[in-house]
């Protein structure tokens, strides 16, 4: 009755901003004429995911279902879901805004986030299945004091939730704003409340299927958009790519490296956030505690591998289409000569210029959906570190009641559904690539030391590890405030004291050091309690021995 109450009123809240913002706005000029079929395509998806939402409450009664499916995923649609977390906004959006507008240097984001992938191909994908239950910190924290640990894993799931989230929200709100012509606050509200409701109700279940869903929609749209842009080049990418230097501002600077990352140090750093922070997403790390064994996490990887690698060239080309379609079209432009939604609607306007209103509609309710998976994983990965990590494991000591447990997770999920809106609104002007780029940062310096040195070096000890995370979880978000992106672009102020794009070539050293040097001078007896351990948790991460398996899980 409480569930129902509650969709109900989430329902209405919706409902009555776009009524009052629609009651405030009859007096303005109108934004953008009204795409009906964009609407009806946007409404569909949405109407058909809450009925996913609707199925998949029945089935989400313990906390094991919410936050993993009950371990039931196969390796094949996992590979998928795990495709379509990974294919953000940032991804589908972000980056074609990136080539869009800066050419070759867009495809950093591209390489460095594929390149991640065989790192958790190899080094994670196994013993993550092996050694954890819901969180990373199960496998972070597998022989290390509790409370220490597990507090720094929700800290650094926390933060790298609230970047990732930043960029899904800029996304979603311009989107709907191009679509319906709402003010930007309005849309990002609809969009923080219908997350809401998909995660409240139907947990891991529905937003694993979301995701597929949206991840197949996705790659289809993509194909197509990638086909009639070579289409009308005879499929000749040099001739693509000689058509967007003659028509792109920059000329021939849009082929070579320099308009986006602007250093060598910055190039690296920004690389190595893509590469190894994929490997310290909390929120893709929780996928692989929705397969039922070891076996199948490997296969999940390899299908998401696949999906991803193909998706990422079909990026590439989008945007140089883009700038040949999009740029040179006065229909897709305002009075001052700049694109309608800013340069991340970039994809969004080459959806209408090669497929005209209805497969402009598809791609609206496709992206749209993009974001809503990924946004729905963020929020279950941040109700877990909270409700698992800090509840259940630190407060109650693992004495928590499943019903207590799921109902902090549902109050964390609310929490968080309203930080996302406000950090959207706050940053709306920002490419939400970068702002991914920065939860990478986050994670890769953080998150990615911690889980790699705890799960590979004996020497490790909880108070090494919950130092070093610390260590660089604090430079990571101290360095990113110091940056352009937030000092100069966000707090407007003259010049950055932080000169480089990404922090994560510094902080990341400081969280490996950090880790290094604390657990090296530990010489309490909970340090060895700590290198005991590691023999048991090594056997267990390479064979599953004592791993649960199944829906049981």
């Amino acid at each position: 009755m409480i569930a129902r109450r509650l969709c109900a009123f989430t329902a209405l809240s919706v409902f009555s901003s776009y009524c009052f913002s629609a009651g405030a706005d009859m007096g303005q000029t109108i934004k953008q004429p009204t795409n009906w079929t964009a609407i009806a395509m946007f409404v569909v998806f949405v109407v058909a995911t809450l009925f996913i939402t609707k199925w998949a409450a029945r089935r989400t009664r313990s906390a094991a279902e919410f936050y993993t499916a009950g371990g039931g995923i196969t390796g094949f649609q996992n590979g998928l879901a795990i495709a379509g977390d990974f294919m953000s906004a940032a991804s589908f959006l972000g980056i074609s805004a990136a080539v869009y507008a800066n050419g070759y240097d867009g495809l950093i984001y591209s390489i460095g986030f594929l390149v991640g992938w065989p790192i958790i191909t190899f080094l994670m994908a196994e013993r993550l299945r092996n050694l954890g239950r819901f969180t990373f910190a199960d496998v972070a924290g597998y022989r290390f004091k509790q409370a220490p640990i597990r507090a720094f894993a929700a800290s650094g799931t926390l933060v790298v939730v609230a970047f990732y989230l930043i960029a899904q929200m800029v996304g979603a709100g311009q989107l709907i704003k191009l679509l319906f012509g709402l003010e930007y606050w309005v849309a990002v509200v609809i969009v923080g409340a219908l997350m809401m409701v998909y995660v409240l109700f139907g947990g891991m279940t529905a937003t694993t299927w979301v995701q597929i869903i949206k991840a197949c929609l996705l790659l289809a749209g993509a194909s197509f958009m990638a086909f009639m842009v070579l289409w009308q080049f005879h499929f000749s990418p040099e001739a693509l790519f000689a058509k967007a230097v003659e028509v792109h501002e920059k000329k021939a600077s849009i082929m070579g490296p320099g308009n986006f990352i602007k250093d060598p140090i910055s190039a690296i750093s920004f690389g190595i956030a893509l590469m190894f922070g994929t490997a310290g997403l909390p929120h893709i790390l929780m996928r692989f505690f929705t397969v039922p064994n070891a076996k199948e996490a490997r296969k999940s990887v390899f299908w998401a591998t696949t999906w991803i690698g193909y998706f990422y060239i079909l990026t590439f080309i989008i945007g140089f289409g883009a700038i040949v379609l999009v740029s040179t079209n006065p229909v897709f432009k305002d009075a001052a000569g700049k694109l309608l939604g800013g340069t991340n609607m970039a994809a969004v306007h080459l959806a209408s210029a090669v497929g005209g209103n209805v497969f402009l509609g598809f791609i609206s309710a496709v992206a749209f959906a993009t974001i809503l998976a990924v946004v729905a994983g963020l929020t279950l990965a941040g109700a877990s570190a909270v409700s698992h990590d800090l509840y259940a494991t630190v407060f109650k000591h693992g004495k928590a009641a499943s019903a207590n447990e799921l109902f902090v997770s549902r109050v964390t999920t609310v929490v968080l559904g309203i930080v996302a809106v406000v950090l959207g609104i706050v940053f709306e002007k920002q490419n939400i690539a970068f702002m991914v780029s920065l939860a990478f940062a986050v994670a890769a310096s953080a998150n990615f030391p911690v889980l790699f040195m705890s799960v590979l070096w004996r020497g490790c000890t909880t108070r090494g590890a919950t130092i070093g995370g610390f260590l660089g979880l604090v430079s990571a978000v101290l360095l990113t405030v110091l940056s352009k992106a937030v000092w100069v672009d966000v707090l407007h102020f003259a010049t950055a004291p932080f000169p480089y794009a990404s922090p994560a070539l510094f902080s990341m050293a400081i969280g490996f050091a950090g880790i290094w040097l604390f657990s090296l001078t530990d010489r309490s007896a909970r340090a060895r309690i700590d290198q005991a351990g590691f023999e048991a948790q090594s056997v267990r991460s390479e064979t599953g021995i004592g791993a649960v398996e199944g829906a049981s899980h």
